[in-house]
Formats: C-alpha cells, sequence, structure tokens
C-alpha cells in the first residue's frame, strides 16, 4: 500500500474537517481539540500507522518547530481579533494575570513539581514555566470573536489577551531552567544576569520591535496613497508574512519573538481600526491556525497511544496534573482579581479556564532541546497528562458554561463567535 498516497487522502480528509466540524460542535458539548486528538489516538491503533508514531523525544527538533509555528499564527490571529485598544485602565484585568496570577502559578507548580514528583530545581522549574501559560492555540472558545463583531465581554477579552502574552512571558522560567540544568553553580551573579536578559531584555525588544513593525506595517497596508496601499490586495496572507518576518527580526534582534508577534498584531489592528482588511486577515490566521493545530493534535493522540507518551506516568504526576488544573490555576487566578469589580460567576471562568495545549509542549521541547533534564519522560508523560485532561475538562465545559453565562447577562456572543453579523 502506498503511503504518500494514504498520507494525501488522510490530509485532504483532514482539511475537509477542519472547515466542516467546527459548526457541528458547536452545538455540542465537544471541541475541535477533542476530536482531534480521538482521531489521532483511534489511527495510533492500526498497525501500519503504529509503526510510524513515535515519542516526542524522538523528534525533539521537529516537535519544538511545528508547535513554535503553530503557536505564532495563533498569536497573530488573537491579536487581530482584539477590539479593545491597549491601555493600562482598559487591560487591568489581562495585567493582574499575567503580573499576579502567572509568577504564583510558576511557584506553586515548581514546588509541587520538587516535593511531589521529587524533580530537581532546572526540571521542576522547566515543567512549571511550561505549564503557566494558558495556550493560545486550544483557546478559540474562550475567545473574543472576530474584529469588530462587538460586544467584547470582559471574560473572552481575558483570556484571549492573557494567552496572547502569558506565552512570551514564561520563556523567562524556560532560560532559568536550561540555565540551571547547564551550570555547575548557580548564585547572585547569574541570577543578576538572567534576569537582565531573559527577563528585562528580552522583553523590552519582544514590546518594542513588534510594535515598531506592527505600527510600521499598519501606515504601508492602510495610509499611503490609494493606489498603493496593501490592503487594496485582499490577499488575507499577508497576516502569515506579517507573523513570519516579525518573529524572525525578534528573534535575530535577541528578543521574545512570541510577545513580538502578538504585539505587532495589536499595533496592526490599532493603524487603522475598523478596516475591514482586518477581518481578512485574521480570517486567513484562523484558518490557517486549525488546520495546523488538527495536525498536531491528530499526532499528539497517536502518540498518547502508540507513542508510549504516558509511559513514564506515575501516581504523582496525575495527582501534580489534577492539582494544576483544578487548585494551582484557579486560585492564583481567583487570587489575582480580587479587588476588581468583575461578577463572582466571570472571575470563576477566567480562573478556571486556563488551558494548556500545545505551547506547553513547545516549551518542553525547546527547554530538552537545549539542555539535559533528569527524567525527561516524567516530564513528557506528566506535561502530556495535564494537557489531556485540559483538552477534554475545558472543551467539553467550555460551551454550556459560557452560554448560560451569555444568557443570563444578555449578551448575543453567540452570534460574534461563530462570525456572524450581529442583530441590531
Amino acid at each position: 500500500m502506498n503511503v504518500y498516497v494514504l498520507a494525501l487522502g488522510g490530509f485532504g480528509a483532514l482539511v475537509l474537517l477542519t472547515a466542516w466540524l467546527p459548526m457541528v460542535l458547536r452545538q455540542l458539548p465537544l471541541s475541535l481539540p477533542i476530536v482531534c486528538v480521538g482521531i489521532g489516538a483511534a489511527l495510533s491503533s492500526l498497525p501500519f500507522v503504529a509503526e510510524a508514531v513515535a515519542h516526542p523525544r524522538e523528534h525533539l527538533h521537529l516537535v519544538e518547530r511545528l508547535s513554535e509555528f503553530v503557536v505564532i499564527v495563533s498569536l497573530m490571529g488573537a491579536g487581530l481579533k482584539l477590539d479593545r485598544l491597549i491601555g493600562w485602565q482598559r487591560w487591568i484585568v489581562t495585567w493582574r494575570l499575567l503580573g499576579i496570577a502567572m509568577p504564583l502559578t510558576i511557584l506553586a507548580l515548581a514546588f509541587l513539581a520538587s516535593t511531589l514528583l521529587g524533580l530537581g530545581a532546572a526540571a521542576a522549574v522547566l515543567l512549571a514555566g511550561a505549564l503557566a501559560p494558558t495556550d493560545p492555540v486550544l483557546a478559540s472558545d474562550v475567545q473574543v470573536g472576530p474584529p469588530q463583531q462587538g460586544q467584547e465581554d470582559e471574560m473572552r477579552f481575558a483570556l484571549t489577551s492573557e494567552a496572547g502574552l502569558n506565552d512570551g512571558l514564561a520563556f523567562p522560567f524556560v532560560h532559568l531552567a536550561i540555565a540551571l540544568a547547564a551550570a555547575e553553580g548557580f548564585g547572585l551573579w547569574q541570577l543578576g544576569e538572567w534576569f537582565a536578559i531573559a527577563v528585562l531584555w528580552k522583553i523590552a525588544v519582544g514590546v518594542a520591535l513588534g510594535a515598531l513593525i506592527g505600527r510600521g506595517l499598519g501606515w504601508l497596508t492602510f495610509h499611503l496613497p490609494n493606489n498603493a496601499k496593501l490592503s487594496r490586495t485582499g490577499d488575507g496572507f499577508v497576516a502569515l508574512g506579517v507573523t513570519c518576518m516579525t518573529y524572525a527580526a525578534v528573534e535575530i534582534a535577541h528578543g521574545y519573538g512570541f510577545i513580538g508577534v502578538f504585539v505587532a498584531a495589536v499595533a496592526l489592528r490599532s493603524a487603522h481600526h475598523s478596516h475591514d482588511y482586518h477581518h481578512k486577515m485574521h480570517d486567513y490566521a484562523e484558518e490557517l491556525e486549525r488546520l495546523l493545530m488538527m495536525v498536531l493534535l491528530v499526532g499528539f493522540g497517536a502518540a498518547l497511544i502508540g507513542g508510549g507518551l504516558l509511559k513514564g506516568l506515575t501516581w504523582e504526576a496525575a495527582l501534580y496534573a489534577g492539582l494544576a488544573l483544578f487548585i494551582v490555576r484557579p486560585v492564583c487566578g481567583w487570587l489575582s482579581l480580587l479587588g476588581t469589580n468583575q461578577p463572582t460567576s466571570e472571575r470563576a471562568v477566567i480562573s478556571f479556564f486556563g488551558i494548556r495545549g500545545l505551547g506547553t509542549i513547545y516549551y518542553l521541547a525547546y527547554g530538552l532541546n537545549h539542555a539535559v533534564f533528569e527524567q525527561a519522560d516524567l516530564l513528557w508523560s506528566t506535561a502530556g497528562l495535564t494537557i489531556l485532561i485540559s483538552i477534554l475538562l475545558h472543551g467539553v465545559t467550555v460551551t454550556p458554561v459560557l452560554r448560560f453565562l451569555d444568557r443570563r447577562s444578555g449578551r448575543d456572543t453567540e452570534s460574534a463567535q461563530l462570525g456572524l453579523p450581529l442583530p441590531s
């Protein structure tokens, strides 16, 4: 049997499912990621497929690059969605989630990894840094709708903007884990160097260069004389060009490309906030993201069964995954939102729906690809189980929970999520 022809047919089927499944699943307590993982797990039970499935550790570089690409595409789409202009008070819930919830989450997860799993400092920080950020790829069901759809409620805005920024903000801790693993001794000097470079410099470069590129491309797109405006092309794939160029430029300047891409998207959107061309760029980025997500999650499902991703699992690791999702993120998120004027139900939703996904896979692959860590299989199994539980838990609960809160508050966000015009 020709493997290439089978792969081609399978890819075609996946493309069709990418287009059809979201509409079918929207009325069900299921999500696209759940179906993708299920497809991958089912395929891996076939003998000729199982032989080709490998553990992620055997292809670290490939796993790192593929997950990296889908994350940056997702970050561009997330940035283009946001109608709200950036500002301290307008984004106050986001700043609280980033400045309070995320550091608390990393501290708690690292402590649990050390005490419960028995990991050393380097491996504990790597696992905590990989699991701390919410995922921009799998969080589409809790994000705002397409540009200019209106009624951008605080819950969806907070989860969208948090996912857009905290992926990059987890990077300093992954670099800290790599430094801890590689250094024979780690004192105040090394800590100061890490803070100056991995925290201050790289974040500043990501923000500054991303804003500069986004504003510059926004001017080229919307403010040149009419015959030269790039928006006249009508090509949505310009979003992919902006994504790749920004990421490359920021990384060359030794900044965080994830932050740069999201900031560039927000800056590009603000260059002409109400232009219809944002719809085309967003729609292209979202379609590409969905296709890439499906491919990677089918691979993830196959790795769970055929690749032995969970073979290193222990009862302590299973407990760790449960604590991370049911205790650590909700409690840290809730604490960060104390004192805000959000209703209790919305604070609970923002705190609970901290979805873990492909960003975690990227950070783990990146860390293991740049240093040697103890008990790597345990790290993979723990992260894999956490992602699986998150996909199932959040995928099943998100639709009924948000629909209930929307009805109770009188919001018509379902039309916005579907990309339909809101009734007047």
